[in-house]
């Protein structure tokens, strides 16, 4: 029997088989791919993003969902200073952007990974590999492997199977029903953090893959300015992924095209006299827009008629769109396992099996928001984990 079963090797099992070996237990982190941490190096392509260098309390704000106030009191124990001196400790050395964000100063994730597995490995921590944890059955924890059907029978165990999004990567929320069967309480899963599906006319196919660098969204109470780029399926990046959630909720979405002036200076500078200048060339010279916005105004704004309320299309363009981009291609998930199934990170239903990561109800915005939270609340399942085995 190990003492400690860690089923799920992203940063939340990772931090929980870390503080489990850390209270002198044995410990087997299970994980169903061939290798660990793929959405970590994944997400840390183009740069891993660790937290964000801002006030707690502000941080804490970014946290939404059932067990939202959970993830907060990881957080408040395990927060972004002590995400940065962990980075150091591990021997990474971290800086912050001129937007807050903390980055690595080798940006990439997989240094950092393979120092974290080092001193894993070093304190016995043993990984099994291509083991896909198959639900449980009347003798433990079943899973199947490259060697057949094998079950454990720990202590304790914790679980850090991710969302329901990126499943070529593992998150593929298959535990969900197993769960459900058990008398889990599951909020259902819902994209986070994912682009937009928009039906575009055929003149935006040129466009497709440019990015719009000036702008602001807008929807419900949140308005964001940032960069995003029209894809050939949608509107996707870090802008969109900001609203998200309200467009999810039924928001509509409008997007100010010129975000340094306001609708009575974009309505003067359109008063000027247009000449034999198209539309589309007078748009262009007098409020210095890019091919990206133009296309934008003109598959949103469409048709242009003579004496349009051009001014009013600019700084707000209504968004017609299909939706978010479906739930595998989402960032992450909202949904999962709903507070009211959980004693601290313990599942109610099943004494001794504790939960982290994104398998919670909560869900946060990009900008290392995220990955704190999983850092976090792998921390605390695994000390919540050893400290049950100590009262037992």
């Amino acid at each position: 029997m190990s003492e400690a079963l860690v089923i799920g090797a992203g940063p939340a099992g990772l931090m929980a088989a870390g503080e489990l070996v850390r209270a002198g237990l044995k410990v087997v982190v299970a994980e169903a791919k061939p290798s660990v941490g793929r959405k970590l190096l994944m997400a840390g392509k183009s740069g891993l993003n660790l937290t964000k260098d801002a006030p707690l309390d502000a941080f804490l704000g970014a946290y939404s969902g059932s067990a939202a106030g959970l993830v907060r009191d990881a957080v408040r124990g395990f927060g972004p200073d002590a995400v940065q001196d962990w980075a150091r400790g591990l021997g990474q050395d971290v800086f912050t952007g001129s937007s807050g964000r903390v980055f690595p100063r080798r940006m990439k994730a997989s240094p950092l990974l393979r120092a974290w597995l080092r001193e894993l490995a070093g304190a016995d921590v043993e990984f099994r590999t291509r083991w896909r944890w198959a639900g449980f059955d009347e003798a433990g924890c079943a899973f199947d492997t490259p060697d057949g059907r094998r079950v454990l029978q720990p202590a304790v165990t914790v679980l850090a199977l991710g969302g329901a999004s990126w499943s070529r990567l593992g998150s593929d929320g298959a535990w969900a029903p197993w769960l459900a069967e058990k008398g889990v309480a599951l909020t259902p899963f819902a994209p986070a953090n994912a682009g937009l599906t928009v039906p575009w006319s055929d003149h935006m196919q040129k466009h497709f893959g440019a990015p719009v660098k000036v702008a602001r969204l807008c929807a419900g109470d949140v308005s964001v300015r940032g960069e995003f780029v029209i894809s050939a399926r949608g509107l996707e990046g870090s802008a969109v992924y900001a609203v998200s959630k309200v467009v999810r909720e039924g928001a509509v979405l409008s997007l100010d095209l010129c975000p340094d002036w306001s609708r009575e200076e974009v309505a003067t500078k359109l008063g000027r006299p247009r000449g034999k200048a198209t539309v589309s060339a007078f748009l262009r010279k007098t409020l210095r827009l890019d091919p990206a916005r133009l296309a934008l105004l003109q598959e949103f704004g469409r048709p242009l008629p003579e004496g349009a309320d051009l001014a009013g299309l600019v700084k707000h363009l209504p968004v017609r769109h299909d939706g978010l981009r479906p739930l595998d291609e989402a960032i992450s998930t909202a949904g999962g396992i709903a507070a009211e199934a959980l004693d601290g990170f313990m599942l109610r239903a099943l004494p001794g099996v504790f939960a982290a990561g994104e398998m919670l109800d909560w869900e946060a915005p990009t900008g290392g928001y995220l990955l704190t939270g999983c850092l976090a609340t792998g921390r605390a399942a695994g000390q919540a984990a050893a400290a049950y085995l100590r009262g037992i």
